[in-house]
């Protein structure tokens, strides 16, 4: 439009200069009567005397035009014989092209021609000009298309996990050697966070402590088998709540705690079992970022601490009553308060209460070792002739009891710790001498890893049989009391049946006897 406009306004000056120079040829030629008898619709002639009064216009009454004496193009016609000059209206929708040129009687002839403005142009080919943007805009679309899939297909079709493999434009290979560079990279870091991952599940997993790791939010980010178990969840999944996995207000005033002082603790009862519960903070640059939770089954701790309480109690008591006895005679016999003939019956009982003071302190003493673990070494040996001599250290006791022993069985070769297994006969063939009745017998049968200690005694009612093993535990006090017994002998056959891998157990009735089995 820029271009073309300019240049069909110059061919339109070029002809409206070419009707002045034929219309001033007929004026000067035929006079005003010339333009009368013109029919030109698409110029304006008018002709203007020397004095600027209008003397014929062709579109309007020359009588009520105003003096054309100061026109631009009428006045430069006056002086040099031609003049030019374009107007525009004032709603600039068209332009007034205007070309005057002196006569030879000394009057101007002018003629004018109209002509649309850019912007009018425009309005009126509107339509066409929105036809042809629209049907370029949809080819451009179609041909952009086309095209960007041209383009783009290659890129599409490039396999990310073999970049260096695909065949593309040489401008992104810089790009995809990079990706291959960094996948290398990505990879090796992930199968080295998979390797820690599979460390730590690894660890955790076999725990016997409870490991729970909380994120600031109090989410579940890792919890191993252990504190589910003590959760009573199953697959916690990660980022649960913990309020919704455990409830305990013990155990969320312990996680308050370690997010004021970075370190929280809690001790629960639960399903039988005691439990302490230790919280940690973890904070990176002063920013609390989770907390670590670890549980941990103190039962045994308790239960272990109970029994030296108990023990410590029930040793003191024991040694208490024998070096009472002793010291009571003692003191008699040093302020002559004992008769001469009463003073072997003194000294008699003041032996048996040092030999009962001995013997509770090497089974006290034996105890201890057991606990201890004190690791012992193992050897092949016969347990019928172990039980034989065993039987023949306590063949002095079992007469005085009246009882009879009986050893019975086939040779059996066991590869174990002999001191332990000796203590384990022992005890039980000296405990079925000493709870024996007058008359009665013992019999000691040996087979192939099994040894069974039978006697005629008095038995154990059957709600004593869980305790028996307990330790200073009697069934009947004042007859042990007489028997000579500590309480022990079971408690270190116990003990020792556990080190060596035995198996015991124990059958009574009341008034008929009891039946002790040994597996090995």
């Amino acid at each position: 439009m820029g271009v073309l406009y300019d240049y069909f306004t110059n061919i339109r000056q070029s002809e409206l200069r070419g009707k002045l120079d034929l219309a001033a040829a007929g004026v000067e030629t035929g006079g005003v009567s010339y333009l009368n008898r013109l029919n030109e619709d698409n110029c304006r002639l008018t002709l203007i005397s020397n004095s600027g009064e209008v003397l014929f216009d062709s579109k309007s009454d020359s009588s009520q035009m105003e003096n054309h004496l100061e026109r631009e193009e009428v006045k430069a016609a006056f002086e040099t014989g031609f003049g030019e000059s374009e107007r525009y209206s004032s709603t600039l929708t068209e332009k007034t092209f205007y070309c005057a040129k002196l006569l030879k009687d000394g009057s101007v002839l002018r003629v004018s021609a109209s002509q649309a403005t850019v912007p009018m142009l425009l309005v009126g080919i509107s339509q066409p000009i929105a036809v042809v943007c629209i049907v370029a805009v949809i080819i451009s679309f179609i041909l952009a298309s086309r095209l960007s899939k041209r383009i783009v297909e290659p890129l599409n079709s490039i396999d990310l996990d073999k970049p260096l493999e695909n065949e593309s434009y040489d401008e992104i290979s810089p790009l995809l050697r990079h990706i291959a560079f960094q996948q290398t990279r990505i990879s090796a870091q992930k199968e080295e966070l998979a390797r820690r991952k599979a460390e730590f599940l690894t660890i955790t997993s076999n725990m016997n402590e409870g490991l729970i790791l909380l994120s600031a939010d109090r989410k579940i980010l890792s919890i191993n088998r252990a504190a589910e178990s003590f959760l009573k969840v199953q697959d916690a999944e990660e980022g649960m709540p913990f309020s919704q996995a455990e409830r305990s207000t013990e155990i969320s005033r312990a996680i308050d705690s370690a997010e004021r002082d970075d370190r929280g603790e809690a001790r629960l009862e639960r399903g039988g079992k005691s439990y302490q519960i230790n919280v940690s903070g973890i904070s990176d640059c002063d920013e609390l970022t989770g907390f670590v939770i670890l549980i941990f089954d103190i039962t045994e701790n308790l239960s272990a601490e109970r029994a030296r309480r108990e023990f410590t109690a029930n040793v003191s008591h024991e040694l208490k009553t024998p070096l009472q006895t002793i010291t009571g005679r003692a003191e008699l016999i040093e302020n002559g308060l004992v008769k001469k003939s009463d003073l072997t019956l003194f000294a008699g009982s003041i032996r048996s209460e040092a030999c009962r003071l001995v013997s509770l302190i090497d089974d006290i003493i034996r105890l201890s070792r057991l606990d201890e673990g004190e690791s012992l070494p193992k050897t092949e040996f016969d347990l019928l002739e172990l039980a034989k001599e065993i039987c023949g250290r306590l063949g002095s006791a079992a007469e005085k009891k009246n009882v009879s022993i009986k050893i019975e069985g086939e040779s059996s070769i066991v590869c174990s710790v002999k001191p332990l297994v000796s203590e384990i006969l022992f005890n039980l063939c000296d405990n079925a001498v000493k709870y024996n009745v007058n008359g009665g017998s013992v019999s000691v049968n040996v087979s192939r890893d099994r040894i069974v200690v039978s006697d005629t005694g008095i038995g154990i009612p059957a709600e004593h049989l869980g305790r028996v093993f307990e330790r200073f535990y009697r069934v009947d006090k004042s007859h042990s009391k007489e028997t000579g017994g500590t309480g022990l002998g079971l408690s270190i056959v116990k003990h020792a049946a556990e080190d060596i891998g035995a198996e015991i157990d124990m059958t009574s009735n009341v008034g008929k006897g009891t039946t002790v089995t040994v597996n090995f």
